[in-house]
């Protein structure tokens, strides 16, 4: 049977609403899954610092799949082999980390569209078009496409009004930790000089009306940026949460009973 091209929620809002998101590392299914009823606009998939594979971001995105929580993956490059095997699965939104140059945003945008507009390889029949079920895929795939790229550096900073300007790129996120250590502050992403860049960055964007995103783990620093105007947000991580949850339980119980 025919089926229809899915929408992509997370770019229809992209520009209309903020959007509040959670990182996720732990490489499960079950644990998507059950961040999918917490009420976040979106969960990140990634695949740069976590041993997350191909066939664990698609059980992911799986889970995801009509949920009203969208899946953004993480490659762990601009690569486009890489970016080819997430879209024949089926993700539909995907962020690309460490570019620093327009012309990497080019190279991005080809890797996710097809000949004569970029090298995408094309495959009959995959998730993305439903095992060959959404007969015009090749010609409409890229309408519920959403391209991010990660600017992480101060020179990537500084290009953000060309990258703006890269036909295809629907948004901005800024990466506050490779950010921090490129300024020499490194596992200091608070650190008063990187704050100042990622509010340049921001006004960059804001100046070339190109939505910014960013990952603010601490909550003072999730608050700080969403009055800033940041248009989507991760304010924590699964690991993060697993992490302080399990240690503070732990310390409670072990000091309870030591004082018996």
């Amino acid at each position: 049977m025919p089926a229809a091209l899915p929408q992509n929620r997370f770019k229809s809002l992209l520009n209309e609403q903020t959007q509040i998101g959670i990182w996720s590392t732990l490489c499960s299914n079950i644990v998507t899954d059950a961040l999918s009823d917490s009420g976040f606009d979106w969960v990140l998939l990634d695949t740069e610092h976590s041993p997350n594979e191909i066939p664990n971001v698609m059980a992911q995105l799986q889970v995801l799949a009509g949920t009203d929580t969208a899946a953004v993956v993480r490659p762990a490059w601009n690569d486009p082999v890489l970016i080819k095997r997430f879209l024949d699965i089926g993700a539909q939104t995907l962020l690309i980390p460490f570019v620093q140059t327009s012309e990497e945003a080019e190279h991005a945008v080809a890797a996710v569209r097809y000949p004569n507009h970029g090298i995408r390889g094309v495959a009959a029949a995959h998730r993305a078009n439903r095992y060959g079920r959404v007969s015009d895929y090749v010609h409409r795939a890229n309408d519920e496409l959403c391209l991010i790229v990660q600017v992480e550096t101060s020179r990537a900073i500084d290009n953000i009004p060309a990258i703006a300007a890269v036909e295809g790129i629907d948004a901005i996120f800024i990466g506050p930790s490779d950010l921090a250590a490129d300024m020499g502050h490194i596992g200091e992403a608070g650190h008063a000089d990187v704050q100042r860049e990622i509010a340049r960055g921001m006004e960059l964007c804001r100046g070339h009306s190109i939505p910014a995103g960013i990952l603010a783990p601490s909550q003072e620093q999730a608050e700080h940026w969403l009055h800033a105007g940041f248009a989507f947000i991760a304010v924590g991580s699964d690991m993060g949460l697993l992490t302080r949850q399990a240690d503070a339980k732990a310390d409670h119980f072990k000091a309870l009973a030591s004082s018996l």
